[in-house]
């Protein structure tokens, strides 16, 4: 993952710069009164291959990202889409690591996540 992102800390203006170039952001087009969200199709491929995986392993291990992925899929997203979400989850995942890379700190699941027996919308207020 690091090397796709590269060594130049200044590359990405801000995590939601990173998380369009990986595709994790979703894609709004709005026209009128109609609005269609969609994921990212133009992306870098192999950046999106391992935050995918990133997202399944997260899924699988922590349970804050358990309980994430477990509330997006009761709200009736797919597989894929209920990983992605977690993947671009604001202030979460990629979030956490652009915050990591400009600080220079080490990862905490718990600051990322919240509390384990904190409820997903609690979570992202």
């Amino acid at each position: 993952m690091l090397a796709e992102i590269g060594d130049d800390r200044s590359r990405f203006a801000d995590a939601r710069a990173l998380k369009a170039y990986a595709g994790s952001a979703p894609v709004t087009r709005a026209s009128g009164r109609s609005i269609l969200v969609t994921h990212r199709r133009v992306k870098n491929d192999r950046l999106a291959a391992v935050g995918y995986i990133w997202a399944f392993v997260a899924a699988t291990h922590a349970e804050p990202a358990k309980q994430h992925y477990q509330h997006r899929r009761d709200q009736g997203d797919r597989h894929a889409a209920a990983l992605r979400h977690l993947f671009n989850r604001f202030n979460r995942m990629l979030g956490q690591l652009h915050h990591c890379l400009q600080t220079g700190q080490a990862y905490d699941p718990i600051k990322s996540f919240g509390l384990s027996g904190e409820p997903p919308q609690a979570a992202a207020a």
